[in-house]
């Protein structure tokens, strides 16, 4: 395994039950990276989301999270994984009888904070960092959903995860709400957390590109897979290589020189 990827996934397979939900599934993110996970409603996503925090096993393959061996790892284990991770979830997920700062507060005090003012202090912080300094004493019924959603972010980096996964975080919300709630996921991004996000919504990946596999780019860019390497061998498209893999930085992503030699920009 790759010593530099906080998760490499080499011909993974996933189960729900007795359905094998995806095969020969390989992913590697590394720190800083902000990933998308694309596919149609029901292609896996969550499922493999799951597997990456523990809730569904990997049935086949090398499949490794910050150090653990997901083939392996025992249940008491699992909690110290998850510790280390960030869950945004599109249902939200928050106790719906406690106001924001107390279910920010369950959360700490769950994962071993003990000092009050330590407790208040962090609280403050990832509520300003959403932008919802002013809401700790609301419950989540009395908020919007986008509103809800930012607190699910400031719960999911309480703890200043290595990595957020972000499973559909816009799937519920209006246009423009969910293009600030990916903004959001992005800038925290760029203070230190790597992020996995999935998503069916191809116009966000063109309003927020980030680095994408080939696979990725070809089918946002509506060009063959086989045209996609062309472009990459030629130089025509920028990339980092890793391995055998090509990686697309977001700077080079959406500006490309067509077949013709005309340069286009999506």
């Amino acid at each position: 395994m790759d010593d530099g990827a906080l998760i490499q996934y080499k011909n993974v397979e996933i189960h729900q039950q007795e359905l094998c939900v995806l095969s020969d599934v390989n992913l590697e993110l590394h720190k800083g990276e902000f990933v998308y996970l694309i596919g149609k409603v029901g292609s896996g996503k969550t499922s493999l989301l799951k597997t990456l925090y523990g809730e569904l096993d990997v049935i086949d393959g090398e499949a490794e999270v910050l150090g653990y061996n997901m083939r392996s790892i025992k249940r008491k284990h699992i909690p110290q994984l998850r510790r280390k991770l960030g869950i945004v979830f599109q249902d939200f997920q928050l106790l719906t009888d406690r106001t924001v700062y107390n279910n920010l507060e369950f959360v700490l005090r769950a994962t071993g904070w003990k000092n009050k003012q330590e407790i208040q202090d962090r609280i403050e912080e990832v509520l300003q960092l959403v932008g919802m300094s002013n809401k700790g004493y609301k419950l989540p019924n009395e908020l919007s959903g986008g509103e809800q959603q930012r607190i699910v972010i400031a719960r999911a980096v309480l703890n200043s995860p290595a990595i957020i996964l972000a499973d559909e975080p816009t799937g519920n919300l209006d246009v423009e709400t969910g293009k600030a709630i990916v903004e959001l996921l992005h800038n925290i991004c760029e203070s230190g957390s790597s992020v996995v996000m999935t998503t069916h919504n191809l116009q966000l990946l063109k309003e927020y590109p980030d680095i994408m596999t080939v696979e990725q780019m070809c089918e946002v860019l509506g060009i063959s897979t086989k045209t996609g390497y062309r472009l990459l061998r030629e130089k025509k498209i920028c990339c980092l290589k890793v391995g055998r893999a090509y990686r697309i930085p977001k700077a080079h992503l959406f500006t490309y020189l067509c077949i013709g030699g005309e340069e286009t920009s999506i």
